[in-house]
């Protein structure tokens, strides 16, 4: 079996289906992507989608579908993501054993 190129825990699988169900457009999952900005050079994007891109690699996990945009695999690969819930934020949380680098706020990364 080839591994996923992300996986979900059980809080981040929760909250997807959460802010699925009260979407109020027609979308059919969320994409994770990543761009380049912050401190440390790249952050994490993850947005609804109504569409599946002929690209995208297509994650089913824990009941949920995650679209992976195709230019963000190799920056993605072997990465959880999860759900954290703080006093003063919860927030989506990427994982990442591809990260050499971590901006102090959290927000960005380098590979």
């Amino acid at each position: 079996m080839t591994k996923q190129i992300i996986t979900l825990s059980d809080q981040a699988a929760t909250k997807i289906k959460e802010i699925m169900s009260s979407a109020s457009n027609e979308s059919i999952g969320v994409r994770v992507g990543v761009k380049s900005g912050g401190c440390a050079g790249m952050s994490y994007v993850m947005e609804y989608t109504n569409k599946i891109n002929p690209n995208d690699e297509v994650i089913e996990d824990k009941g949920v579908k995650v679209f992976i945009d195709s230019a963000a695999v190799m920056y993605l690969f072997g990465t959880e993501m999860d759900y954290k819930k703080e006093e003063f934020s919860s927030q989506f949380v990427f994982n990442n054993p591809n990260e050499t680098e971590r901006c102090g706020c959290g927000e960005s990364f380098k590979i």
